[in-house]
């Protein structure tokens, strides 16, 4: 097979900004579920009670885009090309979750997390190593309290799972008919529907342990697959207004309160509806609409851009706000040369590898062969190359906003204790 540069495609395939819209607004809807999360006595009484739901939702876009772009390029990619490509566009906001996890880790001390404040500063670099270079953890080295894969930002578990999806892609499913990928949804589905009328609902899968895992992998199956067919059949819905259609429609099933307080297969059942059903119609119908005027494509856009970076930057901030809430409103800072210092070499190791993805792009282009065709996106102040792939100059957008997100949030930190 030929071995070409990944930085030799071009994104010429038209883009779906409808999909990238309602990553967004699945995105926004998991910040208040994790939100709401502190408040709530159980899990039954949480306010948007099926927000964990939108995990499951993300891997069946993540199969449909995922096939879309890959599938026809198998003649002229390495696997080397791909996962290259695969990790510039999921990697570095990994990592940015990490170091906000890491800068963040002390002030969530206390409440649910009594944990923290005997647990060493090297100890917390360790598993922030292991966690920017998606090592997921026993329970035997949780530092927190919840027995998490990634103690510092528990929302990475998902893109652990994403990862082995990418790896599966790239090695066996990539390969298989659209008669084979079927059966194996089916099959997929009724792992779902066991689980999720067994257990009463879908959620689960952040913890590395055989029950755990078994709930990770049975999430990510049937939804990946179910993605990456529906890229192949390609019959997409065709609807009006499809994004604000869809978006409600996300929202609403995402919203939904719990169902049979004393009969949980009947939530169970919701769940598996909307992962076997809903969610694959909702994907076609965002393929198969169109943003015409330009406000919609604004918010599209803006949602798709803030999506991802929101999405794995957002629960550092979740772990000291139940704190804080749980605690009576207590607002604990770290004292001392130890604690501080963290913070700061975690913020000031975010803003260099933040710089050095930006000036990494800026040097490919720059006095290439390709150096014309430089577009002039700005990355503060870097210019980004056209021909670079598409998730490079993505990744520069998402720690603009990861950055600005994280230091405005320890300024209100700062300030909030007088």
């Amino acid at each position: 097979m030929l071995s070409i540069s990944a930085s030799a495609y071009p994104d010429s395939k038209p883009h779906y900004a409808i999909l990238d819209g309602l990553r967004g607004v699945a995105s926004l809807v998991v910040v208040a579920f994790h939100l709401f999360e502190a408040h709530a006595a159980s899990h039954a009484d949480q306010i948007i009670n099926h927000g964990y739901l939108a995990v499951d939702f993300f891997f069946v876009l993540s199969g449909f885009v995922i096939g879309y772009a890959y599938d026809d390029r198998w003649g002229r990619m390495t696997y080397r090309d791909f996962f290259k490509r695969r990790l510039i566009r999921l990697h570095p906001m990994v990592v940015m979750g990490m170091l906000i996890g890491a800068a963040a880790f002390y002030f969530g001390a206390g409440g649910p997390y009594e944990m923290i404040a005997g647990v060493p500063v090297g100890r917390m670099l360790l598993i922030l190593l292991l966690g920017c270079l998606m090592i997921p953890v026993p329970p035997s080295m949780d530092i927190r309290g919840w027995s998490e894969t990634y103690p510092l930002d528990g929302p990475a578990w998902s893109l652990f799972f994403e990862y082995i999806a990418n790896i599966c892609y790239a090695l066996v499913l990539r390969r298989l008919s659209k008669l084979l990928l079927g059966a194996l949804a089916v099959v997929a589905a009724c792992f779902t529907v066991r689980l999720a009328v067994t257990q009463g609902d879908m959620i689960g899968g952040w913890a590395l342990d055989g029950e755990q895992l078994g709930v990770g992998f049975t999430r990510l199956a049937y939804p990946f697959i179910a993605g990456l067919l529906l890229s192949r059949v390609g019959k997409p819905i065709r609807l009006r207004g499809a994004f604000w259609l869809c978006s409600l429609c996300v929202v609403a099933v995402l919203a939904m309160p719990h169902l049979g307080t004393d009969r949980l297969w009947l939530n169970g059942l919701y769940d598996a509806v909307c992962i076997i059903v809903l969610f694959p119609l909702v994907v076609a119908a965002g393929a198969g609409g169109k943003v015409t005027d330009r406000e919609s494509k604004k918010v599209c856009g803006f949602l798709g851009d803030i999506s991802y970076p929101l999405y794995i930057t957002h629960y550092p901030f979740v772990y000291i706000y139940t704190a804080f809430i749980l605690r009576g409103w207590s607002i604990p800072v770290p004292h001392g040369p130890k604690h501080w210092g963290t913070v700061h070499w975690s913020m000031a190791a975010a803003s260099c590898w933040r710089g050095c993805a930006c000036v990494c792009t800026t040097n490919r282009c720059a006095g290439g062969s390709n150096a014309a065709s430089c577009s002039a996106n700005r990355c503060r102040g870097n210019f980004v190359a056209r021909t670079t792939p598409a998730g490079v100059a993505f990744s520069c957008r998402q720690f603009d906003f990861s950055v600005s997100f994280s230091c405005t949030s320890y300024a209100s930190a700062i300030r909030s204790r007088g």
